[in-house]
């Protein structure tokens, strides 16, 4: 079966979260989104643990299901869908390894709440599992695996977000050059990395290193609304055993949902503070400093992935799964009606297109154009065309920075017949 799946959110016990991210907010929005297969995120805080196990139940295959009681009827019928959950949280590692102090985050997927509770019970004699949905511990990354593994060896540890510069295996300002040099002896035991909003597999194809690990995307979403602004695309039996296979063999992982990697908010190098953004060339044409206040800039993904890479940008590897870069649907309506993206005209827009076409990737990946235009104007149909052309304009993000982007020029919105509207 044919499925998409976002492996790494958070809940509402996580710092800078939603209270939306609770189990019938993700459920709902789930369904919107188009995902059948959707994480817990923060299995380590005994409040949201305690919650997951009010709520869920299991489904009979490694995964689970909202409970019928709290399921609500505010989903369109053109978008229900079953949804299943499956067990994961974050862990940051924050530790000293070979002369620097290293910071890196990992996402981990487990079978059930028995392996859970051995992982939380080891992890909860390192440091407090209590003050974040995301725990920050004073533990080796590779450290952090032999207890997964030693809790389940079902349990799968992912590198999240790898390329993002402070919190990741990778990262320019924390990180490792190699897997290996991170996990060691332990290095088979890691199956796949998480690009991260920063980076695409066209990116990460530069590196040979990495031609045997399977390149997973998340949302890594704080909001309900932000589930599934990156996910996978699997074609496996809807079990948490053949996801985990699907992840370690490459076998039934057809390919991955992207950000336009220059929306990230670390693409670039640069400066936040002085507005400063800057290719990797100019970074070393101005020594690693800011151009305007001489302070040291953050290195993006870009300049990291070069440095790493040995490959050039544009090689694919043989038999290389496929991946799909999008624009969130509100982004696109918000540009179309010249607004923000959080309101009420953007929803006034959104959800009645849900309710005649279907779930949001269905939209964006899917619909003919012709239905789409149909459903609401010229310009729509447009900005989606053009999106799935690739046919954007992009100021790349820095420096925790998102980067900005448009499908039009101005010039190009005053030739296209019938501007958006209130549907």
């Amino acid at each position: 079966m044919r499925f998409i799946a976002d492996l790494h959110v958070h809940s509402h016990y996580s710092r800078a979260t939603s209270k939306d991210m609770c189990p019938e907010g993700i459920w709902k929005w789930t369904q919107r989104k188009g995902i059948q297969v959707i994480a817990t995120g923060d299995f380590t805080h005994a409040g949201w643990l305690k919650e997951l196990d009010e709520k869920l139940e299991p489904a009979g295959n490694g995964l689970f299901r909202l409970r019928k009681k709290f399921q609500s009827d505010d989903v369109p019928d053109s978008c229900k869908a079953d949804v299943s959950f499956i067990l994961s949280a974050e862990i940051s590692c924050i530790y000293s390894k070979n002369g620097r102090t290293r910071k890196v985050h990992s996402v981990i997927l487990a079978p059930d709440f028995a392996a859970v509770e051995r992982l939380n019970f080891a992890l909860s004699k390192i440091g407090n599992l209590k003050s974040d949905g995301r725990p920050i511990l004073g533990l080796d990354a590779k450290k952090l695996l032999e207890m997964t593994l030693d809790a389940s060896p079902e349990a799968l540890l992912i590198p999240a977000h790898a390329w993002t510069p402070h919190f990741s295996v990778f990262g320019a300002a924390s990180g490792f050059d190699s897997l290996e040099e991170c996990y060691e002896d332990l290095t088979p035991h890691i199956f796949a990395i998480e690009t991260g909003l920063s980076s695409d597999p066209l990116m990460n194809w530069q590196l040979s290193a990495l031609d045997n690990i399977t390149l997973v995307s998340n949302s890594d979403a704080h909001s309900a609304a932000k589930i599934g602004r990156e996910a996978n695309i699997l074609d496996t039996e809807v079990s948490y055993p053949a996801i985990i296979e699907a992840i370690k063999t490459g076998q039934g992982f057809v390919g991955t949902i992207e950000f336009f990697p220059e929306e990230g908010k670390y693409h670039y190098d640069g400066h936040r503070d002085c507005g400063v953004s800057m290719t990797p060339k100019e970074t070393i044409q101005y020594d690693y400093l800011c151009p305007l206040c001489n302070k040291k800039v953050t290195i993006g993904v870009m300049h990291r992935v070069e440095k790493l890479a040995d490959r050039e940008h544009g090689y694919r590897p043989d038999g290389a799964p496929s991946f799909f870069s999008i624009i969130p649907l509100p982004e696109i309506i918000a540009e179309g009606l010249k607004c923000g993206v959080n309101t009420k005209k953007v929803a006034g827009v959104y959800f009645p297109l849900l309710e005649q076409l279907g779930n949001e990737f269905k939209i964006l990946l899917d619909v003919p154009l012709d239905d789409i235009e149909r459903a609401a104007t010229p310009l729509l149909r447009e900005a989606i065309s053009r999106m799935r052309a690739g046919n954007v304009h992009i100021a790349p993000g820095y420096d925790g920075e998102f980067g900005k982007i448009r499908i039009f020029e101005e010039v190009e919105r005053k030739g296209i017949r019938g501007q958006l509207k209130l549907l």
